[in-house]
């Protein structure tokens, strides 16, 4: 049978109007379909969920809502201090790019114009807000939360966080103190409130004046204070936490004898709090007394089940059907694990945070209530959430082009294909570090928050799938440069057999050839 050449062409013709008339309104359906995405943010929060294996945590609303979502369970922050950690993750350059250790600068005018995170979307169309301590407030957002570079409105922040590190504390004979532990009566509190309830009322009102919105979509970033110290919340999450449990919870009370002294943090802001300076406790090593050390503990526990709570209250209100979720944190916390306390260093304690994620785009009762066992970083933060609202995607920066030319790129991957069920069989590495301003812990300057000028040492490390490497080298922060042969400590965990990172492999001769493969690949990571 013959077919006729202009019969041909018509068929063509009439395909090709088809398929741009469906193209059409298949990208006006998506455009109108865009998902709102909500970001949380809690500040120290180590996975002390009860879903992800503490069986001490009481998290009942975030377990729930792992259980419908998809979560990390080895996602790395590249700092462990807030700021430098949320700068990086929001911009997704690591910290030796920014050139940002502490609290002190403001990437836009220290090194680069740099899109963020919510201005990426925000330039995408989406009405950004944030509320709560989202970038670390003060200089290192420019005093006003990087706005209106990345919010389409001024962010909130909650009347009572001007007392966050107050004399608020009762104590004894009506005494207000600024302590460490400190459990509270919100009746006895400035404004009868606390600022995690009251930025979780502000982000409920926000998500019901959208509810019935034919806006554009929103980008919400929610940041809770808690479980940063110090330990304020209400008196009644105490009663979920006998303080017997917490006194076996690590065995280390001592420094370990192979930890390098440079890799120790002497949590100089916890001796500053008005309970723990009365007990005169040795500096910089300690010990804490058993009791204290069980107390800080329940606190801490206390704190995260607090914020749990407004957690729940607030994610009832959010509409999952049209909403990318999001829940991690700055960084983790030490319980005592090294007989350290606090942040401020390169251990699994302090960097690992959780990372759960929710879309709509993954449905139950498939592909949720997952956990990922790929190794992640906070900078790849910001490419995931482009890919999972479809936005653009987020250039890759590329190493021999300047910075300062590369306005918008990550550091990070993408882990959308990961959610996916695609990529599982990559490996994976997590680089960290932390700046010291010496090889011994000191107060003046401070070990823990050394000022840029004062740094002198930068630990790197490098997290594998079965081991963490770190390096103490040579820094030199006039041009922020490291010279690799100078080394002040070393150390190297095997995560097979040492979970805890307890047992420094470095000076064992039969770890040698392993010590050497980590260390080239550490180099090559933070140099290429």
């Amino acid at each position: 049978m013959k077919i006729s050449y202009k019969l041909v062409q018509k068929v063509c013709i009439a395909l090709a109007a088809f398929i741009s008339l469906y193209s059409s309104r298949a990208f006006k359906f998506e455009k109108g379909k865009r998902s709102n995405v909500v970001l949380i943010v809690f500040d120290d929060l180590r996975p002390t969920l009860g879903r992800m294996g503490d069986h001490l945590a009481f998290t009942p609303n975030l377990d729930a809502f792992i259980s419908r979502s998809n979560y990390f369970t080895r996602a790395y922050s590249q700092q462990a201090l807030c700021a430098p950690s949320r700068n990086s993750f929001l911009t997704s350059r690591r910290p030796d790019t920014l050139h940002l250790y502490d609290f002190h600068s403001y990437w836009r005018t220290f090194v680069g114009n740099f899109t963020t995170l919510p201005q990426y979307f925000k330039e995408h169309g989406y009405h950004t807000y944030a509320i709560g301590k989202v970038f670390h407030p003060g200089v290192s957002s420019n005093y006003n939360d990087d706005y209106p570079h990345s919010w389409s409105a001024s962010s909130y922040h909650p009347s009572s966080e001007i007392y966050m590190n107050t004399a608020v504390c009762p104590h004894a004979h009506g005494v207000l103190k600024n302590n460490l532990l400190c459990p509270v009566h919100l009746r006895t509190q400035p404004f009868q409130t606390l600022p995690d309830i009251q930025s979780t009322a502000e982000a409920i009102r926000f998500i019901k004046s959208y509810r019935n919105s034919t806006a554009n979509p929103f980008f919400l970033a929610l940041g809770f204070h808690k479980p940063h110290i110090n330990f304020r919340f209400p008196v009644h999450y105490m009663k979920r936490f006998p303080l017997e449990n917490f006194y076996n919870y690590t065995p280390d009370t001592f420094r370990p004898n192979a930890m390098p002294k440079v890799a120790w943090n002497p949590y100089n802001d916890i001796r500053s709090r008005d309970d723990f300076c009365n007990l005169n406790i040795s500096f910089p090593y300690g010990p804490i007394p058993a009791l204290l050390r069980a107390q800080i503990r329940q606190a801490y526990y206390a704190s995260v089940s607090y914020v749990d709570d407004l957690f729940g209250k607030f994610i009832k209100h959010v509409d999952s059907e049209n909403t990318i979720i999001v829940v991690t944190s700055d960084h983790g916390w030490s319980l005592g694990e090294h007989a350290e306390w606090a942040k401020y260093s390169n251990f699994e304690v302090a960097v690992r945070v959780p990372l759960i994620v929710q879309s709509p785009e993954f449905r139950a009762p498939y592909n949720v209530g997952k956990s990922i066992k790929n190794i992640i970083e906070l900078v790849d933060l910001f490419p995931s959430l482009a890919d999972l609202a479809h936005l653009p995607r987020v250039p890759k920066c590329i190493r021999n082009v300047p910075m300062f030319k590369q306005l918008l790129c990550t550091e990070g991957k993408s882990f959308y294909k990961l959610l996916q069920g695609n990529d599982t069989k990559k490996d994976y590495i997590a680089l960290s570090q932390y700046p010291r301003p010496g090889v011994l812990p000191t107060k003046h300057p401070n070990s823990d928050k050394p000022k840029l000028r004062n740094i002198k040492i930068m630990g790197y490390s490098l997290r594998t799938n079965y081991y963490r490497y770190t390096i103490w080298v040579r820094f030199h922060p006039n041009n922020f440069s490291r010279d690799w042969s100078t080394v002040y400590g070393e150390e190297m965990y095997s995560h097979r057999h040492d979970v805890g990172e307890e047992i420094n492999l470095v000076n064992l001769p039969q770890f040698n050839k392993v010590r050497g493969r980590l260390k080239h690949k550490l180099i090559a990571a933070f140099t290429n």
